[in-house]
């Protein structure tokens, strides 16, 4: 797939949430819960039964990708993932280069499942390893080692043509000298995509209470400052650049469906609290599923999905909603887009005076393209939105 083939068009997705972990990561704000069993066929049956609702609902459409994400889908029986592939196949037709990624974690039971996701369709493979280093590992609540992280991933490689996975940075003691050195050996076994992100401690976590508490400490701004361009050198040089904040790839392996979240693209969410945002003879909705796994499985089998809410989503809001996406990428935003999903053009849409500002403290760059954030104004880019959406 190349970036030509892309087009910058946002796509259509759908995103399958499994909401089952084995132990919840103490950084983790995700839909994620514990449970000591699972009913399989019953879950299969209710997701298969909310894809035939959004299905229904956007008849016609092509498709082109499909991302379980979870919790853990790693967890899913291979059955669960080839049932939902085959029926989205139903419902809808496929892009010629549709992407289907599945997150999966590193431990060795999991992997072992690799080439069954293989065979029931998953052609790309993201995987959560998160740290190189044991006592990272230890800290972040990780239940696989480094050894078992560097064996996922080459397992990875042998089954799947695209693979990425997740590395996290800014961790308590860790140095500039120590990152460059663990982002050495993570470019020697990547693939054509990374994840980075910076740890940031999010509300009702453990890791918030902890924090609170202080049980730990993190790096200060001028360090987190220095890994994070740190970072973007590294991978620039190792020809992954980013495409947005935290993710970086060769040209045309970007991942298509975040590019489809992104872009501002329509895509259905299935699944306990799934989102979604869907155009419906030409109103844009957004769309949210019960957050509870039961309570969400209760609803499906009683009303055939579990949607607690269907929101138009207001023209205003769709410019915020695009600038808050798009500005995350190093394209940026399309003007043409903006101006079809809004009515107005970019610039009219945003304050003169706060855009110039932000253009001549290098922030961003306006074009006939769009609008885009420099590598700058995206290192900053809470602070570049709080003065756009002012």
């Amino acid at each position: 797939m190349t970036d030509a083939a892309i087009n910058r068009e946002p796509g259509f997705g759908l995103y399958v949430h499994w909401p089952f972990c084995r132990s919840k990561c103490p950084y983790c704000d995700f839909n994620s819960h514990v449970r000591a069993a699972v009913d399989h066929g019953r879950w299969r049956a209710a997701l298969l039964r909310e894809l035939d609702h959004y299905g229904a609902a956007t008849k016609g459409r092509q498709l082109t990708s499909i991302f379980f994400g979870g919790g853990t889908p790693s967890l899913m029986e291979p059955e669960t993932v080839g049932a939902v592939i085959e029926r989205a196949a139903a419902l809808w037709a496929f892009d010629p280069n549709v992407e289907i990624t599945l997150e999966a974690n590193p431990t060795s039971v999991e992997a072992d499942k690799f080439a069954a996701f293989r065979s029931a369709g998953v052609n790309r493979i993201s995987l959560g390893v998160q740290s190189l280093r044991e006592a990272d590992l230890k800290f972040l609540g990780r239940q696989h080692n480094a050894g078992e992280a560097r064996d996922a991933v080459s397992l990875g490689h042998r089954y799947f043509d695209r693979l990425s996975f997740d590395l996290i940075y800014a961790r308590p003691g860790q140095t500039v000298e120590d990152w460059r050195a663990e982002l050495r050996e993570a470019l020697a076994m990547a693939g054509d995509h990374l994840s980075v992100y910076q740890l940031t401690i999010e509300a009702d976590t453990a890791f918030a209470s902890a924090y609170r508490r202080g049980d730990f400490i993190l790096p200060d701004e001028d360090t987190a400052a220095a890994l994070f361009e740190t970072t973007q050198e590294a991978l620039e040089q190792a020809g992954l650049p980013a495409y947005e904040i935290s993710n970086h790839a060769r040209p045309g392996e970007a991942s298509r469906h975040n590019l489809t979240y992104w872009r501002y693209g329509d895509y259905a969410g299935v699944g306990p609290g799934a989102h979604g945002r869907l155009t419906l003879d030409g109103v844009k909705y957004a769309t949210r599923q019960h957050r509870a796994p039961e309570a969400w499985l209760a609803a499906v089998e009683q009303n055939g999905h579990a949607t607690r809410q269907r929101d138009e989503v207001a023209a205003a809001a769709r410019g915020e909603e695009m600038l808050m996406m798009g500005l995350r990428l190093a394209e940026g935003v399309d003007g043409s887009r903006f101006e079809a999903e809004t009515g107005q053009t970019l610039r009219s849409a945003l304050d003169a005076r706060r855009l110039e500002l932000l253009i001549d403290s290098g922030f961003v760059e306006v074009d006939e393209q769009g609008l885009r954030a420099t590598v700058a104004g995206r290192q900053r880019l809470n602070t570049v939105l709080a003065q756009l959406l002012a």
